[in-house]
């Protein structure tokens, strides 16, 4: 029902920083939890931020509280992902995922089970 395609990933020096996007079509009058996850090989998937397009104060998972940023323009349908002093083990593939209406409260929403849609990830690599 919702499609997703992130954007923005790369390979910078730990330090940089890098936005991520997450462009979502595919349904019109609805609203949706958009949530990013990473996972690294022989990791688990994790959740790193959520944000509720309503309109809500979002969630984010303690280890990147204070580096990384959701935000929304809603005009664009699109969810970014502001990624501050990146380090190396922020190396991963990122996606970002959908869920319709509120997003759940902590820490279910860091739940990957919660999702149906998803995108494609978009690799993140950091070098020191």
């Amino acid at each position: 029902q919702v499609q997703l395609v992130e954007s923005g990933g790369g390979s910078v020096q730990a330090g940089g920083s890098l936005r991520l996007s997450c462009a979502a079509s595919g349904y019109t009058f609805s609203t949706h939890c958009i949530v990013w996850f990473r996972q690294a090989p022989g990791k688990e998937r994790e959740g790193l931020a959520a944000l509720y397009t309503g309109g809500s104060t979002p969630f984010y998972a303690d280890s990147v509280k204070d580096r990384f940023t959701i935000s929304q323009d809603n005009a664009k349908n699109t969810v970014y992902l502001q990624m501050n002093n990146l380090q190396p083990e922020d190396t991963a593939m990122y996606y970002c995922a959908a869920s319709r209406g509120y997003c759940a409260w902590q820490p279910r929403w860091r739940s990957a089970s919660q999702y149906k849609d998803w995108g494609q990830g978009t690799q993140v690599t950091v070098s020191s």
